[in-house]
């Protein structure tokens, strides 16, 4: 079977990335990007990427999203929690089936989820508890996975090998990541919507 081109939602930009040796397709949060032929890359702070792949086919993919917490005195946000990151999910998933993936040949590598946020509520924490939940739920094998700490992470996705790099960012280095998610939480708060890892 030939791989298909990307599938992508939002304005995913392609640049050339040193650290993959070539063009790369760069995820950013909300965003996610499946194809069979390209690098897949995002830098993560609390948010978590999905890396998602069919293994017979090489079809796969990465979504990157941070569910809606807005701080309060009760932080009781379960429900927007979990249909954002359902949503997010299931994207990603429906998209490598309709190109011709199989669910039963799925798996997943998950990654993110640090805390870096100053916020009073463990999003990293509950980043990386809800997409271990989801996985589980759905059948779908969890082969490898780096999340928490308190370092922003690199993180790059290769489909069609099933290959991940994985860079722990220096901390101070981090604002740029820092002030996206925090942009994207009142983004959201303000719209809500319904194997093997290789360290470099």
């Amino acid at each position: 079977m030939t791989n298909p081109g990307p599938v992508y939602c939002g304005a995913v930009r392609r640049y050339l990335d040193p650290d993959c040796g070539g063009i790369a397709a760069k995820v950013l949060p909300g965003q996610f990007y499946v194809t069979g032929t390209e690098a897949v890359v995002t830098v993560l702070g609390s948010c978590v990427a999905a890396c998602i792949r069919d293994r017979e086919t090489g079809i796969g993919g990465m979504n990157h999203f941070m569910l809606p917490v807005r701080p309060g005195p009760h932080d009781d946000y379960a429900g927007a929690a979990a249909r954002y990151g359902n949503h997010a999910m299931e994207l990603l998933i429906n998209e490598i089936l309709r190109l011709g993936g199989r669910r039963a040949n799925l798996e997943a590598k998950v990654f993110g989820g640090a805390r870096v946020l100053t916020i009073p509520s463990e999003v990293g924490a509950r980043n990386s508890a809800f997409v271990r939940a989801y996985l589980a739920l759905e059948g779908v094998p969890l082969v490898a996975d780096d999340l928490g700490g308190d370092h922003p992470r690199k993180v790059i996705f290769f489909p069609a090998q099933g290959r991940v790099r994985v860079r722990k960012l220096r901390r101070g280095g981090e604002g740029d990541v820092i002030a996206r998610e925090r942009h994207y939480v009142r983004e959201l708060a303000s719209r809500p919507i319904g194997g093997e890892i290789e360290f470099f």
